[in-house]
């Protein structure tokens, strides 16, 4: 079926409705121009935001959607609707709403109070979103939106976020056993090494408080709509989520109306960035698809803030768009009016964008079905890494866990990832290899198995070094004042003289781990320090007694490891021999940034390549028995789709499809 565009606009709640009814007619005549399959409204977004709404302001804006949905539906659009806020995103200066609606206000770890953001444990709040999103449900919207402030972090100018509200500390003393003050219970969630048993009993307070309120939204819409509304979440980041403790499946199952759900999963940025920052849009959507339930809908959010090309060109736009496409999603939501433009007519860019855009993403929706299977190196992620985490002690950031910094390695090197369990190479970096049990870390230590300096020292304190090939891991901080050797550069030591001799920088690594190979671990680099002295090894290989191949990198933050040639070369030396025997997987050269997605679907195998970098390059495939006997259809930037010769020139944020 053809790629379905969903359009996010907002309708004011002007006081005349005959004003109201031209700007709907107005985006009605937009969306036939563009071929948009559904609108959704926004109401009391961003600059019209002035609190919460109720009373007299909440009648005004239920009169405009009701009068602007009865437009849009006599087009035959479908229509949803997107309450601008849930607790609330942040305060920006909206001081005292709160207070006139008896909203108890979010509270931060660190005692700051929020002007405009309601506590999840606030009766009057929940009683306030059950009768809002009730009553707008009535109008029969397919999705009511939950915004993805439906959280706990990220309320400014709260520091991290809330959550620890007098009324979310008396329901945590009541797991506790006693009380607990805020500064108590915020040292015992950040103190240094193993996690207090305090940090997960806050989560589950966390985590169920959010789901009661699920629930109850979730009925009163199904009950108030007669089953024509769903309800769906926007979603922010993992790492975040999983410091406040979120289950993704029980959170999926509270938002059910009729059996089904929505998601809207946050993976573009809101701006202009580098192309290759296309390697995080990939891994994003291939782990949220992952945790998943297969009867809940995605419709990935294509960012544009605050406005237009002023703040994202049509070229990223589009390349961000074959990306959602790619992976299977449902249909794709579009943030590209300004949500204060009032009307879609001052905007006819928008409209040439979406339609120059469509011949490539049907394309794409004819060949990428949502149950294909993804192929490449396996991202061992867990959703509650962050119950597991070693505390630095600084703050509740410090327990997020990101799993983008070794998906960005891999696949801005060329090598493709997937979330789908069983793969034969799995990459386990940072604090995610304390969440992972012994048993299913015997599982992984019997595949192929890439680890960095932070996973190889927690392993290695949990007894499984000699699995690892290492007699001792130890982090070293780059501070770290009784150190009298400093690390600075990574000197190639191959035996068989490929990349023999080359040098990489170690140089910015805030951390190594200093890793002391056993006698029968291969030592592929040496940190050496700025006089030219031996620090110890670099990257390390290792057939195990389990018949798993492990490969260790000394660095803690390979996001701050400089990409080169040197690099990739080592990347995939290390990928072919955790395959061992079974080289299976498509590596991609020919240039910086050409970022991988592989997929197989009815006996078809498509890896389709983006050009990361501002200038054109050539793609490269390597396989095992050579180049594969594929079709290649070139995606230009909002362009029609062209079929070429396999190694065609990639432009930027291109993308090069291949099909064997």
């Amino acid at each position: 079926m053809p790629a379905r565009y969903h359009l996010r606009f907002q309708i004011h709640a002007d006081p005349d409705p005959a004003r109201v009814a031209a700007d709907a007619a107005e985006l009605v005549r937009a969306c036939e121009q563009a071929g948009v399959d559904e609108v959704v409204l926004l109401t009391g977004a961003e600059e019209a935001f002035a609190g919460h709404l109720v009373g007299a302001e909440e009648d005004a804006w239920f009169e405009a959607v009701s009068l602007a949905r009865g437009v849009l539906g006599a087009a035959g659009l479908e229509v949803s609707l997107n309450p601008w806020v849930t607790v609330g995103h942040a305060d920006r200066g909206r001081h005292g709403t709160l207070e006139k609606l008896g909203f108890a206000p979010m509270v931060s770890p660190y005692g700051e109070v929020a002007a405009a953001q309601a506590s999840f444990a606030c009766p009057h709040w929940r009683e306030w979103i059950v009768a809002h999103y009730g009553r707008f449900a009535e109008l029969g919207f397919r999705v009511l939106w939950l915004e993805d402030d439906f959280r706990y972090h990220n309320h400014a100018p709260l520091r991290w976020g809330g959550g620890f509200e007098p009324l979310m500390l008396e329901r945590f003393a009541a797991l506790a056993g006693r009380e607990v003050a805020r500064e108590e219970l915020v040292a015992a969630l950040t103190a240094p090494g193993e996690p207090h048993p305090w940090r997960g009993l806050l989560q589950r307070v966390w985590r169920e408080a959010q789901l009661e309120v699920a629930q109850e939204v979730a009925a009163e819409v199904g009950r108030r709509s007669c089953g024509r509304s769903r309800l769906g979440l926007m979603s922010s980041g993992l790492d975040a989520a999983s410091v406040e403790g979120r289950d993704w499946a029980a959170l999926y199952a509270a938002l059910a109306v009729g059996g089904r759900a929505v998601q809207r999963p946050h993976f573009a940025p809101y701006s202009e960035s580098p192309g290759k920052e296309l390697s995080r849009q990939i891994w994003s959507l291939e782990l949220q698809r992952a945790l998943r339930p297969a009867w809940v809908t995605s419709e990935p959010e294509i960012e544009n803030w605050p406005h237009t090309a002023w703040s994202k060109s049509d070229t990223q736009t589009w390349s961000e768009l074959v990306a959602a496409q790619l992976a299977g999603s449902d249909a794709l939501l579009l943030n590209v009016h300004p949500m204060n433009g009032r009307r879609a007519g001052r905007f006819p860019a928008v409209t040439g964008l979406l339609r120059r855009s469509r011949p490539a993403l049907d394309w794409v929706a004819e060949r990428y079905e949502r149950d294909r299977r993804t192929l490449g190196v396996g991202l061992a992620f867990r959703q509650d890494a962050a119950a597991h985490v070693h505390s630095t002690g600084d703050s509740l950031h410090g327990l997020a866990v990101d799993p983008g910094p070794v998906a960005d390695l891999l696949l801005r090197y060329g090598v493709p990832v997937t979330a789908a369990p069983g793969a034969p190479v799995q990459a386990l970096c940072g604090q995610t290899a304390w969440a992972v049990d012994d048993d299913e870390m015997l599982a992984l230590l019997g595949g192929g198995l890439l680890l960095d300096g932070v996973a190889a020292e927690a392993l290695t304190r949990r007894g499984f070094g000699a699995l690892l090939g290492l007699d001792a891991a130890a982090l070293v901080d780059r501070e770290q004042r009784d150190s009298p050797d400093i690390y600075a550069e990574e000197h190639v030591l191959l035996d068989d003289g490929e990349a023999r001799g080359e040098v990489l920088s170690v140089n910015v690594q805030p951390a190594l781990a200093r890793l002391a190979p056993g006698p029968d671990t291969e030592v592929w680099t040496e940190i050496r320090t700025p006089s030219g002295l031996p620090w110890g090894a670099g990257r390390t290989a290792f057939r195990n007694r389990l018949g798993g191949r492990v490969a260790v990198l000394a660095a803690t933050s390979p996001e701050l490891l400089p990409y080169d040639d040197a690099g990739q070369r080592l990347v995939h030396r290390a990928v072919r021999f955790l395959e061992g025997e079974r080289p299976a997987l498509p590596l991609v050269t020919g240039g910086p940034m050409l970022v991988p997605h592989l997929s197989r679907s009815g006996g078809v195998t498509r890896l389709a390549v983006a050009n990361g970098s501002a200038d054109p390059a050539r793609p490269v495939v390597h396989l095992p028995d050579g180049p594969p006997d594929a079709r290649a259809t070139l995606l230009a930037p909002l362009a029609e789709p062209t079929p070429v010769d396999p190694g065609a020139e990639l432009p930027h944020r291109g993308w090069l499809v291949l099909e064997w």
